[in-house]
């Protein structure tokens, strides 16, 4: 026998020895879904006289599913639940259209309506400070950088603050540059 031979044996043992568990895992994995087919089989044929009993029982066609179909749409303890599947899919178009609102409801003004942003013609509801999203945002980058204009005051009336136009590239920054030289 070569020392060849001897190796490749050694190394096949060596090989069939730490597959064994793995075999024996596939194999009960096999023989478990050959009785998950069978369940399903059965829950297929029972599933007519399901819908045509429950009824009887109190159960509605639509509360019969599978227990994972209910795990997936189970909430988490404290949510309420779901309101019903009409609202749920005018509020899925709604979302498909313009996509998921965030954060809190526009302020409502003494009138019932909604404030508008303090940046003269902006026209949407103001949410923070008195400004829209996009304008809070823009005041926080300028409150960051010390560029805030005067005129950009906290909660200033709708539609009384003039909007400012910010440089970009090279200019920026050499207005942070700028900035930062004056503040220091």
């Amino acid at each position: 026998m070569s020392v060849d031979k001897a190796f490749r044996d050694m190394v096949r043992n060596e090989i069939e020895i730490q597959l064994k568990p793995l075999r024996d895992l596939v194999s009960r994995l096999e023989a478990g879904t050959s009785d998950l087919d069978s369940l399903r089989s059965v829950a297929e044929q029972l599933a007519p006289l399901a819908s045509a009993v429950g009824p009887l029982f109190g159960v509605s066609g639509g509360a019969q599913r599978s227990s994972a179909a209910a795990a997936a749409t189970r909430r988490s303890p404290g949510r309420p639940p779901r309101a019903s599947s009409a609202a749920a899919s005018s509020s899925s178009s709604s979302a498909s259209a313009g996509g998921k609102r965030r954060g809190r409801k526009p302020a409502a003004s003494t009138e019932g309506g909604a404030r508008d942003c303090a940046i003269i013609g902006c026209g949407k509801p103001s949410r923070t400070k008195g400004y829209c999203a996009a304008h809070y945002q823009k005041l926080r980058m300028l409150e960051k950088t010390n560029r805030r204009p005067g005129e950009w005051k906290d909660y200033a009336e709708p539609n009384s603050v003039e909007d400012i136009k910010l440089p970009r590239g090279r200019a920026a920054a050499k207005a942070l540059a700028e900035a930062q030289k004056n503040a220091g």
